[in-house]
């Protein structure tokens, strides 16, 4: 198929990959050097970073995150923000996403959280949930020693990380806390059934199609396609009241659009306040083309977005 894409973005496009998912190990090396060169010469002068084991769920691993904290700091409590990579729930780690903590962490000067979470398909439903889940758990309980405001903890996400950040507030709910003021969910993996319009019409896109789609929530569910729980597949929640105030973002040419655009409309009609953007020209992941205007306005966004949700 042809696509309106963003002129600026339209260049690109043919350099990109179409989004093979079919071999873990090849698909996590591919992200891992792409994401080496925008991780170069990142300036982290103005934070204190740490990488730390905590408790993983009850008879499981140890949970690994990355903890960015402010060097300059007046003593008074910050927000604090949980961080949840993306990748299909089968790519990604602390590293993908580095570029992103550092900017937020430094521009907003909160403390942020980035959680390397267990992968499927060696690590099915629900260990991811479970990981972020654990290490939401332990940024409330470390809060005093963090410095950080327990009325202020939001959780981020982007793609994947974006449908296990829905899952989260979803759990965090349903088991009565930790308490999450804010929800950021970029271009959100939501609904596991596949059935929306841009599902069923984005099978070529770059980065990310209904192919890779298919292929990661096979990966992801373990096979399974019964029962599904709400925690995995967040479209699926029946009940989206009480739910913290969320910012959704979709891109017109990414077959997880209406997925997103469907869960704001619902957090909506549950009382949920919600803010919802979609980006004209776009696909899944075009704001790594960091030079395009509309990138630099969805780099510029998200900032604002998460000062006024966590209340800087």
């Amino acid at each position: 198929m042809t696509y309106a894409f963003d002129p600026e973005l339209a260049d690109v496009v043919p350099l990109l990959p179409v989004g093979e998912f079919d071999d873990p190990i090849v698909a996590r090396e591919g992200i891992m050097q792409m994401m080496a060169m925008l991780n170069i010469e990142i300036d982290i002068s103005a934070l204190e970073i740490e990488d730390k084991p905590i408790a993983g769920p009850e008879g499981a691993p140890d949970v690994c995150v990355r903890v960015y904290k402010p060097r300059e700091r007046t003593g008074a409590a910050v927000p604090g923000l949980l961080y949840i990579h993306g990748g299909g729930f089968v790519v990604g780690n602390l590293e993908t996403e580095h570029a992103g903590a550092v900017r937020i962490a430094s521009e907003l000067g909160v403390v942020v959280v980035s959680v390397d979470y267990r992968l499927a398909p060696e690590n099915p439903y629900p260990a991811g949930i479970d990981d972020c889940y654990a290490a939401l758990q332990w940024l409330y309980g470390a809060a005093d020693e963090l410095g950080v405001d327990r009325d202020r903890i939001g959780v981020n996400g982007g793609s994947a990380g974006g449908g296990l950040a829905a899952g989260l507030a979803l759990l965090a709910r349903d088991r009565g806390g930790p308490a999450l003021c804010f929800q950021l969910l970029g271009i959100p993996e939501l609904d596991d059934r596949l059935d929306t319009p841009s599902m069923r019409q984005f099978t070529d896109t770059p980065l990310w199609n209904r192919p890779s789609a298919i292929r990661s929530w096979e990966w992801y569910l373990g096979g399974n396609t019964t029962d599904v729980s709400p925690y995995a597949a967040p479209a699926r929640a029946i009940d989206l009241a009480g739910l913290p105030p969320a910012f959704i973002s979709t891109m017109q040419y990414d077959p997880l659009r209406d997925e997103g655009i469907i869960y704001a409309m619902r957090l909506l009609e549950a009382g949920v306040p919600v803010e919802l953007h979609q980006y004209p020209g776009t696909f899944h992941g075009s704001a790594l083309v960091t030079t395009a205007d509309v990138s630099k306005r969805q780099a510029a966004e998200m900032i604002d977005v998460l000062r006024r949700g966590l209340r800087v």
